[in-house]
């Protein structure tokens, strides 16, 4: 089917009311699917490693071996800085007694003293299901806080705190991300269309394509075997709100320019759809494609991000190019009041830039010194990618939450008071036979600071050893201590040893994302590219485009670095560097494709100069629009209370400003005006003499200016 029959569907006087009626079904049925999204979460993914890696193999060999093993583990921490009294003595018995119910086995064991005599650890696993598991952690937390003797602290920390704080925190949270970024992007639309009407009508059509791809989510969720945790959940309402939003905008300018041309608004939003209908097609192809290149990943947390994100660009595109042309065309020029545009005969030849006076200034800046603007863009960028200094890879546990919860609380107690490494030892798992020579070597490693009684296996057949670090869990020391660890133990002859324990899975984390780098970034850039090509009919633009995204995304990166830092959240999660890449490029290049295709349009009518500044012109308000919205909406994951997400946010928010701003408005056209016809080399348009149709008076200025 052609673009024009395409463009002519939601539009049609009779078709567009089929169009909202199948919508209607859609809502219908996607809907309570929608709503039962959060019930098919699976956040173990969240931190979850390949099956092959050493730490994962572990874990398994643990869990067959020693199924307690698989049990979260609660530990209750009493500190009194002046040395733990009598008092104390018999708070921590009663309460090892009371918590004997909660303990899988029905047992605590003794309590663990530091050395220095101001704590005492009861740790045990939690017996139970998931609910259980949460009711029970809550109960023990109640009972630490029952007539502690005064002056003794106490604190739960452990696994099973942990997911209890992660739980407690993030309870109601979808909800809150949903308001908030449903107000930014409200309030956003509110001040750029000026009208107390015209507003809603992408925020309700966006707000229904959130709820369809929820639905479509939750189905492949519940029945096609996909993986979602709350980060990609996340990811989907920003995504779908951010992108979708992008797209009414880019749609409903080119509409309000088509209504003035056009007596009709049926044939106006036609004229419309089918001019922007390519870039919008194409910005959501190079998101679209980019997530799926997710796929390439072994980190499954990033893997499963591609699926989700996909289909929320799938719906934003679908539901704002059918949906929302519709819905525009139903109601009428009216939503635009109090600025109605009316239909002007003189229009189809008038100068579309006199109603853009900001943007022709622009426009006239860089097409008077375009070598000197991109020289000084790149320049300020370039300038910004030394904040990458301020930043580091590695976000420990204890550093995860915006706000400290009581877990880390914990964590800090006992890292106070005993050595660093032991509430997260390493696990060594061996064939019971060669128990001595694993325990000796094991000793023999610097770094490690003792190695506790090895416990065999219910069958006999096994050994676990855990062995206590000398260093934090989450420090370089520590990781370095544990792959001299690994390579001590591997060389006891038929042990068959591996090493596990939070630190191993640190070690794993930090290879398995570099790979996921190396792989997943060149895939991106190679995506883009070859969309760019097929769409510019060009080799020299792309080329160019893809210069800008990286050194934007190196700018974005040392940028949020500076914001970073001064918000005290310096220390970025693993995962982050490689998703923000993708988020960057892939959105990032958006606002450079519908400046692009317009100025190739342009330029074919009226040549490569004066449609360059005409496209920019035009173009230049509704792109820094969406970009504010884009931006502000990634930013309202900072509502979030975990450091990641906010992380996230920041840099994202603070890459696509940059994109908008410098980039698409000052760097890529004054690159294309300086290179000239070239820019669209090998096409047709990089061998057009002379511009097929005489440019209008106030284009003939902006090209000669």
């Amino acid at each position: 089917m052609s673009r024009q029959r395409l463009a002519a569907l939601p539009s049609g006087r009779r078709t567009k009311y089929a169009v909202l009626a199948l919508w209607l079904v859609l809502v219908a049925v996607a809907g309570p699917l929608a709503v039962k999204l959060s019930e098919v979460q699976d956040n173990a993914t969240l931190g979850a490693l390949p099956a092959g890696v050493e730490s994962s193999r572990a874990l398994d060999r643990a869990g067959t071996a020693f199924p307690d093993s698989a049990k979260p583990v609660a530990i209750a921490v009493y500190v009194r800085e002046g040395g733990i009294t009598d008092a104390d003595r018999a708070k921590v018995d009663g309460d090892r007694a009371a918590f004997a119910r909660y303990a899988d086995g029905g047992a605590v064991p003794p309590p663990v003293p530091s050395e220095d005599g101001r704590a005492l650890l009861l740790s045990f696993p939690v017996a139970g299901d998931d609910a259980a598991r949460s009711a029970a952690v809550t109960e023990v937390k109640d009972r630490l806080a029952v007539d502690p003797p005064a002056g003794l602290r106490t604190a739960l920390t452990g696994s099973a705190a942990a997911e209890s704080d992660v739980f407690d925190a993030f309870g109601g949270m979808d909800t809150a991300l949903l308001l908030a970024t449903a107000a930014t992007v409200a309030l956003l639309l509110l001040v750029t269309y000026r009208s107390p009407v015209l507003w809603l009508v992408p925020l309700i059509t966006v707000g229904i394509a959130n709820q369809f791809a929820g639905g479509i989510v939750y189905l492949m969720a519940a029945h096609g075997g996909l993986a979602v945790d709350f980060q990609s959940q996340t990811i989907l309402t920003v995504l779908v709100f951010g992108v979708g939003v992008d797209y009414a905008l880019l749609l409903i300018a080119r509409y309000r320019e088509e209504l003035r041309r056009h007596a009709d608004r049926h044939e106006a939003m036609t004229v419309a759809l089918r001019r922007s209908f390519g870039a919008i097609c194409a910005s959501a192809a190079t998101v679209a494609i980019g997530l799926l290149c997710l796929l390439a990943a072994e980190l499954p947390s990033t893997r499963g991000l591609g699926p989700v994100g996909a289909v929320g660009i799938g719906a934003a595109l679908l539901a704002m190019t059918t949906l929302l042309p519709a819905v525009l065309v139903l109601f009428g020029r009216w939503l635009f009041w109090p600025f109605v545009p009316r239909y002007t005969p003189t229009a189809v030849t008038a100068d579309v830039t006199a109603d853009h006076g900001i943007w022709r200034r622009i426009a006239a800046l860089v097409g008077g010194r375009p070598r000197a603007v991109w020289i000084g863009t790149a320049a300020a960028l370039v300038a910004l990618t030394f904040g990458i200094g301020n930043l580091s890879i590695g976000l420990p546990n204890e550093e995860s939450f915006t706000s400290e919860v009581g877990s880390v609380t914990g964590q800090r107690l006992i890292a106070a008071h005993y050595p660093s490494g032991a509430t997260s030892p390493a696990e060594i798992l061996a064939i019971a036979g060669t128990t001595d020579q694993v325990v000796a070597a094991a000793r023999a490693v610097p770094g490690v600071a003792r190695v506790d009684e090895p416990e065999r296996s219910p069958d006999g057949a096994w050994v676990r050893v855990p062995a206590v670090l000398a260093d934090t869990p989450d420090s370089d020391a520590a990781l370095e201590t544990v792959q001299r660890l690994r390579t001590a133990v591997h060389a006891v002859p038929g042990a068959e040893a591996l090493v596990g324990g939070r630190t191993a899975v640190l070690v794993d984390e930090e290879r398995t994302v570099g790979r996921d780098n190396r792989v997943v970034i060149p895939l991106v850039l190679a995506v883009v590219f070859v969309i760019l090509v097929l769409l510019l009919r060009a080799l020299v633009a792309p080329l160019l485009l893809m210069a800008s995204v990286v050194l934007s995304y190196a700018a974005a990166m040392g940028a949020a670095g500076f914001v970073l830092d001064a918000l005290g959240y310096t220390k970025l999660f693993v995962g982050i560097p490689l998703q923000a890449f993708l988020f960057l490029v892939a959105l990032g290049v958006d606002y450079t494709i519908f400046l692009m295709t317009r100025a190739r349009e342009e330029t074919a009518r009226l040549g490569h100069r004066p449609g360059v500044l005409r496209a920019l012109t035009v173009t230049g308000g509704v792109i820094t629009s969406a970009g504010v919205v884009l931006a502000a909406t990634f930013g309202a994951l900072g509502v979030l209370p975990l450091v990641p997400s906010m992380q996230t946010g920041v840099i994202v928010a603070v890459g696509i400003l940059l994109d908008t701003l410098l980039v698409r408005s000052l760097l890529i056209p004054a690159l294309s005006l300086d290179l000239g016809a070239r820019t669209w080399w090998p096409g047709k348009l990089s061998r057009r003499a002379a511009p097929s149709t005489p440019a209008a008076p106030a284009e003939q200025v902006l090209a000669g200016s």
